[in-house]
């Protein structure tokens, strides 16, 4: 069964363990710090038991800026990405926001490919942005508004 939890500050542990041992993107206190944001929302995508993805995006206005979105590498390739991106996607509708926003390192061709297959463009570049020298690609999806 898969399903989707909302994550709140006593997920803390379990949020920063599933990233050391995915992507190690943030420290201890930037996890910390992402849970005492305001209009952040960090979700876990859970499959029998076990949060195999964690999205974690922050509203502003009428935009979202997606800051975290990792499936663990054992569970990609099978359609839970998807499943995350789109429970996202149809979150934000309900919130009437108007755009998606993130950034991928050029280097990260899976990543931009599974961007770009849910109409992700890119807009803009950030050189020599992440710790390797490589450079963020600033991703958008506009969302059709009813």
């Amino acid at each position: 069964m898969i399903s989707i939890k909302q994550m709140n500050e006593k997920d803390f542990d379990l949020c920063y363990k599933f990233d050391l041992n995915t992507i190690s993107l943030w420290s201890k206190n930037q996890w910390v710090n992402e849970f005492k944001k305001r209009d952040i929302q960090i979700f876990g995508l859970v499959f029998e038991n076990l949060v195999i993805g964690i999205c974690v995006f922050q509203v502003i206005l009428d935009e979202v800026q997606i800051n975290y979105f990792v499936v663990n590498q054992e569970f990609r390739n099978r359609g839970f990405g998807s499943f995350l991106m789109n429970f996202l996607i149809r979150r934000c509708e309900k919130l009437n926001i108007n755009k998606l926003l993130l950034e991928v390192s050029q280097k990260n061709v899976i990543a931009e490919k599974f961007y770009s297959s849910f109409a992700f463009s890119t807009v803009g570049k950030r050189r020599n942005y992440y710790k390797d020298g490589s450079d963020a690609l600033l991703k958008e999806k506009i969302l059709t508004t009813k």
